[in-house]
Formats: structure tokens, sequence, C-alpha cells
């Protein structure tokens, strides 16, 4: 299987200088399977959270930990195909406004600081990925409220259910509820393509193996900034740490532009 390991700038001239772009790619060209994944990806943008620490409080891995080779039994490289893997048991520590463990990457800026970014503007989230196994259902991407106001809320998750059904949740409101909309189906195992993006700060446009669909934003999330996160975040628990869900990415790139 073919992957790319790209990290793009593209900075506007000075007679641009009402656009920027940014391109960061996580991905790997001929991947090694011996090597962590910081050997093979670029994880400069990405803070991890593992279903690991202590109650209410996971453990996080720095963007430099990840460079670094970090890897452990819930983030390796698959020794098969260089795959960067997430694991996420049913049983495991969750954050306090969540009953589910993760193991699952937050988007960071590349001096270390948090990424929060505003609405307006073109956003994307990329990624080439397969479920390599789950109980329920796992959420693999999304985008979540920053700064802004006290919600704790998404803005969207995507999930992909043991029947194979990919579903994207879009919240009604920063208070919560969401609507749920099946967007494709693809079997257990098998490699997909998501991209999950914001365009002009009002529409989410969400495109699944090549097939585009766009939900509204409501004007309550307006004062919100926002940030990435992907990876494996199970949405079932119990006391079973055999039972979760497993989730290879082979490419994961983000963009900003405007």
């Amino acid at each position: 299987m073919p992957f790319r390991s790209k990290v793009l700038t593209v900075a506007a001239g000075a007679g641009l200088a009402a656009m920027f772009a940014l391109l960061s790619s996580t991905s790997a060209d001929a991947a090694d399977p011996t090597k962590p994944p910081g050997g093979n990806f670029d994880l400069g943008i990405w803070q991890l959270q593992e279903p690991v620490g202590s109650p209410g409080s996971p453990t996080t891995i720095s963007s430099s930990r990840l460079e670094g080779g970090f890897e452990d039994s819930y983030f390796y490289t698959d020794d098969r195909d260089g795959a960067m893997v997430f694991w996420a048991p049913e049983k495991g520590v969750t954050t306090p406004n969540s009953n589910y463990a993760r193991s699952e990457l937050r988007e960071m800026n590349r001096d270390g600081s948090a990424a929060n970014w505003s609405l307006s503007g073109n956003h994307k989230l990329s990624a080439t990925l397969r479920v390599i196994s789950v109980t329920k259902n796992v959420c693999v991407g999304q985008i979540h409220l920053g700064s802004g106001g006290s919600s704790t809320k998404p803005l969207i998750e995507l999930y992909y259910h043991s029947n194979g059904d990919i579903v994207a949740g879009t919240e009604n409101s920063p208070d919560g509820g969401q609507t749920t909309h099946t967007v494709g189906n693809v079997s257990i195992g098998k490699t997909w393509t998501y991209t999950i993006a914001v365009s002009g700060g009002h529409t989410i446009d969400l495109t699944v193996n090549g097939s585009t669909t766009h939900y509204s934003i409501p004007s309550s999330f307006d004062p919100y900034k926002q940030y990435f996160k992907a990876g494996s975040y199970n949405q079932s628990s119990s006391d079973s740490t055999t039972n979760g869900a497993r989730v290879g990415f082979y490419g994961l790139t983000v963009s900003h532009s405007g």
C-alpha cells in the first residue's frame, strides 16, 4: 500500500497578505514497520491522549515525545504494513466529560500550544484508514469546540459502526443534542478515506470515499474556536480490557487557509 510523507507550508507573499495556507501532513511513503509511528509519520502537530492515567485525567503524550519515538500497546506501528495504530479498550481512563476511553490525537500548533482556530476561513482534516476491530462503534475523526464558552461538545464526530456503517454526528448546539447521518458503508478491515472540512465559517463539508455531504453550522457555534481530533475514540464501555476499537491510519493531513 502506498504512503506519502510531506510537510508543505505555503506562505502568501507581500501582495497576498490577506491569504495564508498551512499544510501539515501525517503520512508515510514506504513506511518502515520496524519504526515507531514518529519514525514514519510527522507528529509535530499532534498530542496523544491515552486510556491510562488517573481517574478523570488520562495520560497525554506531547508532540516532542511522539516525534522522539514514543509507542506502547495503545499507540504503535503495525508490523505488517507500517500503519499508525490506535487501541482503545472498553475499560480505560476517561476524561471527566466522557464515559468512553480513547487513544486519540488532538491538534496542536508547531510551537507546542493547543490549536484553536476560528470557523472563518477554510479548515480540513483528511485521513486514509481502516478499522481493524470494533465492539460497537468508534469515533475516528472530529472537530471539537475550543475556547469561546463553557461547552465541551464537538462540532461534528465521524463514527464507524460494527456493521460497517459510517455515520456523521453533527451537534445541534453547544448545549448538546446530536443529529446522525449515515454517509457510507465499508466492511471491517477495509481501507477508506474521509475529509472533514469547514468552509466559509458556515458549512461543514464531509467527504467519505469521494462522496460529499454538506451541513450548515448553527450560529450558536460562532463564538467558539475549534480544533481537529483523530484516532480511536471508543463508543462503548465495560469491564473488558480485550474488547474495544483498534484503528490503523495510513494518512492524516491537516490544512488551514484564509
